[in-house]
């Protein structure tokens, strides 16, 4: 079943990216590129939720940029917890993004390989599909997203995004600091699932996440949350990247904030509590290189 739902999360992502591919006339320009990435990110925080326990991550990336638009790209997350060092998810990327004007549209889909192991908020994702659409306003850039997660084991999840940023250059426009916010809204299936086979069920954490919550872990085969199933604002957040060129490089630094909404009511055989949401700091560093491909 796995399979067949990230098989499928694929064929629908290279389906919206023919199509869309064939309206495209603008690429005569245009070069294709490899991209090679190393990146850390402090801790592994999604729609404003994360572990009780940090999920730092070492993430090497390898992808393909054609002058058409299409894109594919291939990532590992070793995660560097000196207790727990593994490799904790893999994942492939294929996607189409257009550029018209002061128009952006894409498309993509992406599969999810999550150790069994995992504690990571999103470790019960199969994979998921995206849809962009962008505006360039010069003075604001705005872009919304819809998307749907596959969960295992559960309904599908899904997400509306609206975001809004700005580009500022420096030292001849060599570095660019683009300050964003962002607002997440959704259903929780993803919440839940993590919740039921991680942090309160019988599954990798076997009861034990249950820090800061006002209790000592449990362990409960049935855990549900009540609001997994309504469309609600999941979290605001405010990222300022910092991204050097230099020659054939890129040099980023994130520092990201995340502010959770929509506390959940979570149900076990044992009880009925609200959990509680903390806001996040976390960041990430990396280093990028490219080049072009031969016309």
């Amino acid at each position: 079943m796995k399979n067949q739902i990230i098989l499928f999360v694929l064929f629908l992502a290279m389906q919206s990216v023919t199509v869309i591919a064939q309206n495209d006339k603008d690429t005569e320009d245009a070069k294709s590129y490899v991209l090679a990435d190393v990146s850390y990110i402090s801790d592994a925080v999604f729609m404003g939720r994360r572990d009780s326990i940090s999920v730092p991550y070492l993430l090497p990336t390898l992808g393909y940029f054609d002058k058409s638009g299409f894109y594919a790209n291939a990532s590992l997350s070793y995660l560097t917890r000196s207790n727990e060092s593994r490799v904790d998810l893999s994942l492939i990327t294929v996607g189409y993004n257009f550029t018209r004007k002061k128009f952006t549209t894409g498309v993509a889909g992406t599969a999810y390989f999550f150790n069994e192991d995992s504690y990571n908020v999103q470790s019960e994702i199969l994979g998921g599909i995206t849809a962009t659409l962008g505006y360039d306003f010069k003075i604001l850039e705005t872009s919304l997203t819809a998307s749907s997660y596959f969960n295992d084991n559960s309904d599908a999840d899904f997400f509306i995004g609206l975001q809004l940023e700005r580009t500022f250059y420096a030292l001849k426009k060599n570095l660019l600091i683009i300050p964003s916010l962002t607002v997440h809204a959704g259903s929780q299936y993803f919440y839940e699932e993590y919740y039921r086979n991680n942090r309160l069920g019988n599954g990798n954490r076997q009861g034990q996440g249950r820090e800061g919550m006002g209790a000592g872990g449990i362990n409960s085969s049935t855990v549900n949350i009540q609001e997994a199933d309504q469309f609600d604002i999941l979290s605001y957040e405010l990222s300022i990247p910092f991204h050097f060129y230099y020659k054939s490089f890129i040099f980023s630094f994130t520092p990201e904030f995340a502010f959770p909404q929509s506390t959940a009511t979570i149900i076990t055989e044992e009880e009925i509590f609200q959990e509680d949401l903390d806001n996040a700091f976390y960041w990430s560093l990396g280093i990028s290189y490219w080049f072009y491909t031969k016309k």
